[in-house]
Order: structure tokens, then sequence, then C-alpha cells
């Protein structure tokens, strides 16, 4: 049945390639469908790399436990123990960002807009660069989700290892988990059979995706947060190493304890908090593990059910539609593997005095939000900010068209969904 839905889903929205796994008590299921490119077509198959964004961060929040389990590094430590160069707008703020900080979001740092305009695209031109990033919140003080705080905390792993972040990641993961199909250099990913990403304008055109996996924090300074190429095969293996006992490189109680939440997310389709790196969210009463990632025409998804010994991977090549299979591929396989149904949010009957009460202009850091009222139904406009598109090398996802949110009480609508900046966690 996973065949036939996926290759169904894949259609109807118009995606060129997708690889999808499923790994449930121990037995992987793995369905590829389509191509890697439309103008220079192979078919996808279990070993086809595919740039996976922000799932990146499940990787550097990992190799920074590994370094605690050493002895290396302390979560509750300031960042300047092991970053002393860093600088930023507000000097308490820059004495007080723990570790912690870092990989739960709530390090007070806003979203990314680093502008390595010298060409130097090192961590270590990254962090020299952070004095001009906003400061949006005291650290500790409420989670906002942060490129940048994930890219501070690879330059952690540099300068305890003294190696440089890639091969770090590989020395402390990816070879003692045999995942070599995980990397983040394109001169390797060139050599071997990789998508290409695909965007699909308003007129229903598709072209490339260029640049291929990069933005403006630069290609090596954005690794940490974002730069992991892998396969389906690879983060099938990957989702395996969390479900069990640490496989002799954490301790158990360490790798579960990623699991446990560190700080509540409010009001978020995402989820309902942060544990360390992980989103967590409860569907249908089971707690879940998981994290999305938004490249350019390409997204994927990890999620993982604990207590189920369930994982799956979602992966694909077409924007701006990826996301909308991962997701409804996850829910799918949610509830015919594990019987767990996730249900949208019930509408309410739409209230004159509270609509207007709620109407008018809300900020984010990377999103405004507008929300209106005709008299009888609100409806909510969602668009990145002009000066992170600005900010952006490549295309930011379209601003969303204004659903509605609230009706007549005889009429279901469906939740909005928030566009999200490129290559942040979807």
């Amino acid at each position: 049945m996973l065949t036939e839905f996926v290759e169904k889903t894949a259609v109807e929205l118009g995606i060129p390639g997708v690889a999808v796994g499923v790994l449930m008590d121990g037995e992987e299921t793995v369905v590829t469908h389509g191509v890697t490119s439309l103008a220079h077509p192979q078919p996808v198959d279990r070993d086809t790399l595919f740039h996976i964004a922000s799932v990146t961060k499940t990787f550097t929040a990992t190799a920074l436990l590994r370094l605690v389990s050493q002895g290396k590094v302390e979560l509750d430590a300031p960042v300047r123990r092991y970053v002393p160069e860093l600088r930023l707008m507000d000097e308490d703020v820059a004495e007080r960002i723990t570790v912690l900080n870092l990989l739960n979001h709530t390090a007070g740092l806003d979203w990314n807009v680093i502008d390595p305009a010298d060409g130097d695209l090192s961590l270590a031109a990254f962090v020299q660069k952070l004095a001009g990033l906003p400061i949006i919140a005291a650290p500790g003080s409420r989670a906002s989700y942060s490129q940048a705080g994930f890219n501070l905390a690879g330059r952690i792993i540099e300068n305890v290892t003294g190696q440089p972040y890639e091969k770090a990641i590989a020395e402390l993961l990816l070879e003692p988990l045999e995942l070599s199909s995980t990397m983040f250099d394109l001169d390797e990913v060139i050599v071997r059979k990789f998508v290409v990403g695909h965007n699909r304008a308003d007129d229903g055109t598709v072209t490339p995706a260029v640049p291929w996996k990069a933005n403006r924090a630069g290609e090596h300074g954005n690794n940490p947060g974002g730069g992991a190429v892998t396969t389906v095969s690879d983060l099938l293996r990957w989702a395996r190493f969390h479900l069990g006992d640490g496989d002799g490189l954490l301790p158990a109680h360490v790798l579960h304890g990623m699991r446990d939440q560190t700080i509540a997310l409010r009001a978020s389709t995402l989820g309902d908090g942060f544990g360390i790196c992980w989103f967590l969210k409860t569907i249908d009463g089971v707690r879940t593990i998981g994290h999305g990632g938004s490249g350019n025409g390409q997204f994927a998804e990890l999620l993982v059910v604990p207590e189920r010994n369930f994982a799956i991977v979602s992966l694909t090549n077409g924007g701006p539609d990826g996301y909308t299979f991962n997701q409804t591929v996850v829910r799918w396989a949610l509830e015919h593997y594990l019987g767990l149904v996730e249900r949208d949010p019930e509408p309410l009957p739409y209230d004159a005095a509270r609509a207007n009460e709620a109407a008018g202009r809300y900020e984010i850091d990377a999103m405004n939000l507008d929300l209106a009222t005709d008299g009888t139904r609100l409806t909510l406009a969602v668009g990145i900010k002009p000066e992170l598109r600005a900010a952006s090398d490549i295309e930011c996802p379209r601003t969303t068209p204004p659903p509605r949110s609230a009706s007549s009480p005889t009429t279901n609508t469906s939740s909005p969904k928030a566009a999200s900046p490129a290559n942040a966690a979807t």
C-alpha cells in the first residue's frame, strides 16, 4: 500500500522524484518514485543523494552530545568558554548564552541574516559577523528557531576538536555508524547519483533550483545548520541509531535524553516543544520526535516514534509542494502502520467581537502575519519579511495566500499554513 500511496501522491502534487523509507520493528521498507532531474532524468533509488537542509541539525546536536559524554563540553556552560571570540550586539547576552540555549533554540538569536560579503565562507568568519545579528530575546526566555545558533554550535565543535566541522562530524558520527552516503562537500556529491531541486512558479513553469545548496551564510558557514547531503538508506540507519541504546557512542540515557522537553512551544504547528534539537509532538496520545528541512527545491522529513520502534523518512526534489508531500506521507504512514491519526484543529464559529479584537498585523522573527475580518470570517496572510528575502541568495517560499481561518458555525475550514524561511525547519 505504501508504494501505491507514494506514487499517487507524487503524481498528484507534481513532484519529480521522491524517496520514502519506513523503519518498523527493525524492518526497513523503501519506496522510490520518479526521476533525479527533469532535464537529465535518472530513476531515483535508495542510494540517490538529497540535500536534507535543517535535518542536519540532528547530526550537529548529537555530535555535541558525544563531546559532552567525553567530558569536553558542558551543556550548561557559556558558549564563550568554547568560542571566546564570540561578540554579539549585546555583551550581556554574549556572556550568558549557553550550549544548551543553542541546541534548543533559546539563545535569543535572530534566524540568520549574515552576509559573507568578503567571500570567506568559514565558520570562523561566520562567527565574526554575529556582532551584526539582531538579538530578539533574553537567553533562555523563549524558543525561537535560529539557523545562526546551530552554525555557532558548529564552531564549538571545531574549537573543541581542533578540526573542521565536517571532518569532526565524520569522525564523531558518520564513520562509526557507517553512514558512508552522508556528506557535505559538493565535490563528493557530484561523483554520485543526486537529485536536482525544482521550483514551480505560479504559472506552472518548473525550473531547476539554483544554487543547488547554499544561502547567504555560505557553503561551509551554513553546514552545521543545514548542509548535509544523504540518502533515504542512511537516514533510516540514523533513525535506527536514535531508536537504539547509543551503539557505544553515547550512553543510552544521554541519547534518549535528547527526547526530553527542554522548552515548550506555544501554539506551534511544528510541535509541542523542543528537546535537544528535536521537535517534540504528541500525536494521538503518542510522543514523537522529528525534524524537517527545506532547501532550494528540496525537502526532507524525519519522524521517529520511540515507544513504537518506528521511524519514517521522506525526501523530495520539488517545490513548493515537496513539503506537502512529506507531511501527507508521514500522516498516512502513522495511521496505516501505527493507527495514529493526526487531527487538524477544529475551527471555531465566527465571533465578530473577538475577530475585531484579533485583527491587525503581527510580527515574528521571520514573518509578518496579517489577520483581517470582513464581518463574516477571519483571514490570515503570512509573508516572509522583505529584509529576510533580500538577505537570501535563493528564492524564498512564496507568500501564503490568505485562507479562511474562522467562519460560520456550519462551515468547516482548514487551518492556514505558514511559509517558512528557506532552509529552516518545516
